[in-house]
């Protein structure tokens, strides 16, 4: 006999969300003026539903993609404030805008720049014609920039017409304010030069407004993170620049585009707008103090201080101490090694090592630390810091006990006085041995090289063909039949004569002049004009094999 068994499944929920981007309707001067472009705002599931009527509480935020980027990068941003708003049982919470520049690649070319800068001049005057029947309304935007995205929102103050009380605060990722990556058109050249004009000359006026400019690090190929560096005055505490290894809770590297999904930082930046926003207006501060105070918690500071709190006072040698073997390897030393014995507070330290000659970015280190310990049971790992004091791009490594360690130091920016220098802080367990060894990478130091250089290498492989189109060309004339690609390249390959037309050339293009690598990016230029001439000429060859056939 057979009998049917019934079994009951419970139902598992499964959630589900619904993501809307809805279009802010504009003038129709501007939507006839922007076809290309538009105005979202960001929304998912029942909050999408709730804001189908645009009529807004939050506090606005406006995100800005970069080149060739969508305006569907604002989910991160847009999806993390609104938890943090439901946490909140949103007694405060976030209204998060988005751009659609039509992912044009400003990058390069920089004609759609100041269209795109227009055009969030007006989206920002849209955004807070939304909020105008609300006892307190908006009296600005913050504003969140992404690569090329950045640096429009630094050249909106540049606009003959814009009030800059309409942007109290800018956060930018990734976002090359010093120099364009390539320079191609002069519309772009011109454009960084009127954005760099107006924070230069009006930097009293513009004092209040707050700017951070975050790098994504090593791992950004696009836009190293010395071009993130923001140009401003000494004094000016209000304009910051920091990179991503050196955050607190992110302390790794990001790519260009991952920057603006990366949990840490997506993280600190929604917990920063919401400390700053009041929670008698919901609104975002109007105090700059507040701002750079927030700003510093989050972005510089240990997480566990509080805003406003003081720093913790440095460990200092006293008390019951052990004694720690600790030696150091380093070439930047006269000496071949030294060793010393220090006094190790109970139940860690700090070891401090002073890299005096480390300051260009032309330099990279191999720093090999190998620790020993007489027990190693219940002992934290040993964290590794390198800190360069005039730029926000400290880096942490952290390794188990016992073990052997290796880092790569390099640095995105040089020293501007070439007085204060790189450090090495090793965080540090009592009872242990610790030996460090400072040398010298060759294939980081040429990475460094084509890092900062590598826009103009083409310039130079550029010139060797020319130079080597030339040699054929005169030996054709002269003999009737051209010489081989390797004695022509050996004819061109002569730094006298490279020079002058390389020289001509960065000039056109304004670029800066790299004097003291450029033998090597000679090298390295005719290296691949030779080596792509070879590649061409094999190809052309085959390809005569195959259709000559054909031709009989």
């Amino acid at each position: 006999m057979q009998h049917d068994i019934h079994v009951r499944v419970p139902r598992i929920p499964i959630s589900y969300v619904c993501v809307l981007a809805q279009r802010v309707q504009l003038p129709r001067r501007v939507a006839r003026q922007y076809p290309s472009y538009g105005l979202y705002l960001y929304g998912e599931g029942a909050y999408a539903q709730e804001s189908r009527g645009l009529k807004l509480t939050g506090a606005p935020v406006l995100f800005l993609p970069g080149n060739a980027g969508s305006y569907k990068q604002a989910r991160s941003l847009g999806s993390v404030a609104l938890r943090k708003a439901e946490n909140l049982d949103r007694r405060i919470h976030m209204n998060v805008f988005t751009i659609d520049f039509n992912e044009e690649l400003v990058a390069l070319y920089g004609g759609s720049l100041r269209r795109q800068t227009q055009f969030l001049h007006e989206s920002i005057k849209a955004i807070l014609r939304l909020y105008k029947d609300r006892p307190d309304p908006p009296t600005g935007v913050v504003l969140v920039g992404h690569s090329m995205g950045g640096v429009v929102a630094r050249a909106l103050f540049a606009l003959a017409r814009f009030n800059p009380r309409l942007v109290s605060l800018i956060i930018t990722q990734a976002s090359p304010h010093q120099a364009p990556v390539l320079s191609l058109d002069p519309y772009i050249l011109e454009f960084y030069s009127r954005v760099r004009h107006r924070w230069a000359t009006s930097a009293e006026e513009l004092r209040n407004v707050s700017v951070l400019s975050v790098g994504g690090g090593y791992l950004d190929f696009q836009v190293r993170s010395g071009l993130t560096a923001l140009s401003c005055p000494i004094d000016d505490l209000n304009k910051m620049s920091v990179v991503a290894t050196a955050v607190p809770r992110s302390w790794v590297s990001t790519d260009h585009i991952s920057i603006v999904w990366c949990k840490e930082l997506v993280l600190a930046t929604v917990r920063a707008f919401f400390d700053l926003i009041e929670p008698e207006t919901g609104q975002f501060t109007e105090s700059p103090e507040k701002r750079m105070s927030v700003l510093n918690y989050h972005f510089f500071r240990h997480p566990v201080l509080k805003p406003g709190g003081a720093q913790d006072d440095p460990i200092t040698f006293s008390g019951l101490c052990l004694c720690a073997h600790f030696v150091v390897e380093c070439e930047l030393q006269r000496e071949e090694s030294l060793t010393v014995s220090v006094q190790v507070h109970i139940p860690d330290s700090i070891i401090k090592v002073n890299l005096f000659v480390f300051l260009q970015v032309y330099q990279a280190f191999r720093i090999t630390i190998t620790s020993h310990c007489k027990t190693t049971k219940d002992r934290l790992p040993s964290v590794y810091r390198l800190r360069v004091p005039w730029f926000h791009e400290d880096s942490f490594d952290t390794a188990s006990i016992p073990s052997v360690s290796e880092i790569y130091s390099m640095l995105h920016s040089s020293s501007p006085d070439n007085a204060s220098s790189a450090l090495l802080q090793l965080h540090t367990a009592p009872n242990c041995q610790y030996k460090v060894s400072i040398r010298t990478s060759f294939p980081k130091v040429l990475g460094q090289i084509l890092r900062f250089c590598g826009p103009v290498l083409p310039v130079y492989s550029a010139v060797v063909l020319l130079l080597m189109i030339r040699t054929q060309l005169s030996s054709i004339k002269r003999s009737g039949h051209p010489v081989g690609i390797q004695e022509g390249m050996s004819k061109s390959l002569q730094l006298h004569i490279l020079e002058l037309p390389i020289l001509l050339l960065l000039l056109l293009l304004r670029s800066e002049w790299p004097r003291l690598v450029s033998p090597l990016l000679c090298v390295l230029g005719a290296s691949i004009a030779f080596w792509g001439s070879t590649v061409l000429r094999v190809f052309v060859s085959f390809l005569s094999f195959f259709l000559a056939p054909l031709h009989r």
